[in-house]
């Protein structure tokens, strides 16, 4: 098996919902939100989005020693009407907080997150329009600058 192939073992639960444990003992579960805490299909694609974008922007931030005490990203999305319907619109809303965070530093990894570095950002456009946008806190949690969309 190449290293560009990844495998999950989904597997259902007895009721209305399934578990994917991967190798690592991570496990996302999924199904009936009426029958177990499960995120739902969406959300797990709203999830995974956020948060290897992320990832990605506490990395491209430490690199600039800009460093990073909290990071809370919003996500809301917008399917379409309809049955098995796609998300169409999707807007992410970056609240950081830490040291020597500059708007421009944080604008940058934000773009080079979202357009160099997410596989599922690159999925996701295909069907769309993601958006960004951040607010930058200092450490008593009081709002400083704030970004627009982030190219």
């Amino acid at each position: 098996m190449s290293a560009n192939t990844h495998t999950l073992t989904v597997q259902w639960n007895g009721g209305h919902g399934v578990e994917a444990p991967n190798p690592t003992g991570a496990t996302a579960r999924f199904g009936s939100l009426h029958e177990l805490a499960a995120l739902s299909a969406i959300e797990l694609v709203q999830a995974g989005l956020a948060g290897f974008n992320g990832s990605e922007v506490v990395h491209v931030l430490a690199k600039k020693q800009q460093i990073l005490s909290v990071l809370e990203i919003r996500v809301q999305g917008k399917r379409a009407t309809g049955p098995r319907s796609a998300c169409t619109s999707i807007q992410l809303e970056y609240l950081l907080r830490g040291s020597g965070r500059t708007e421009r530093g944080v604008a940058e990894a934000l773009s080079l997150s979202r357009h160099k570095c997410c596989s599922v950002a690159v999925m996701l456009d295909k069907t769309a329009e993601i958006q960004t946008s951040f607010r930058i806190r200092n450490e008593q949690g009081e709002d400083g600058p704030s970004g627009p969309e982030v190219a």
